[in-house]
């Protein structure tokens, strides 16, 4: 019986090893193919690593398989398909014209997911239970994917790549490292009280998206970029309101009763 639950304990751990390591296999096959050319393709790969970096801490979270080892492998998969693939991808597709400065944007972004993978790894168990201190760096390569393929749908030849790509890659590489904070899709409460909702709910997604990837896609990555400083901005903007409720000014017959 010993001998079987060991055989047991290893299988299980076996099983988020294995969905990071797919994820750090699409990460890799979106380098190889963005370095022919192929940046559709390569923009695919990096949604299929999105999405199974996202079922190994699942499946490891409801196996109760976490293990140190699966932390620090998961942390240089992400490295790897989000950070390195997406920042050849990007420089490649739209900063090989800027020349150094073209690859030094790249690079940029690299070393701010760096970062950001560093201090999410010591503030996990503190600060970042319920929401991401920061922009997710898998957030930022999709929306980089994202916006690739929203490009091939347009099949417009303009600006719209050689000066807003730029200034994107710029503003998710501040994201990653700003202390703006994300919402968190951990909590898994809402799927467990409530599982005929939720599967709906995921149904209805994946028809809305499979309708129109290149859009949806692109949609709903940009607006989950988005969604942290517009969040920042309506607590900065209700803050000063809740004072004021909380602390009435004072009338004349106040200032008076109180002279």
């Amino acid at each position: 019986m010993k001998y079987t639950k060991r055989r047991k304990g290893k299988g299980i751990y076996l099983l988020p090893n294995l969905l990071t390591s797919i994820s750090l296999l699409a990460g890799f096959y979106a380098i190889v193919t963005a370095m022919d050319r192929n940046f559709a393709y390569a923009a695919y790969a990096i949604f299929v690593s999105c999405l199974f970096d996202m079922l190994d801490g699942r499946v490891a979270r409801l196996t109760h398989s976490s293990s140190k080892f699966g932390v620090e492998y998961d942390s240089l998969s992400d490295l790897v398909a989000f950070g390195v693939a997406p920042g050849v991808l990007v420089y490649l597709w739209a900063l090989k014209s800027y020349g150094k400065f073209g690859w030094l944007a790249g690079f940029l972004y690299v070393a701010c997911g760096a970062v950001r993978l560093a201090r999410f790894n010591i503030q996990v168990d503190t600060v970042q239970k319920k929401s991401f201190l920061g922009l997710p760096i898998p957030a930022a390569a999709a929306t980089i994917a994202g916006s690739v393929l929203f490009y091939a749908w347009l099949e417009y030849k303009g600006m719209f790549k050689s000066t807003l790509i730029p200034i994107l890659v710029y503003a998710l590489a501040f994201l990653m490292v700003s202390n703006i904070r994300y919402f968190s899709f951990k909590d898994m409460r809402f799927f467990k009280e409530k599982p005929f909702r939720s599967t709906v709910a995921a149904i209805i997604l994946l028809v809305i998206i499979l309708s129109e990837p290149k859009i949806t896609l692109f949609v709903a990555t940009l607006g989950y970029a988005l969604s942290g400083p517009v969040y920042s901005l309506i607590l900065k903007v209700r803050k000063p309101v809740t004072e004021d409720a909380t602390h009435p000014r004072e009338t004349s017959a106040d200032q008076g009763a109180r002279l």
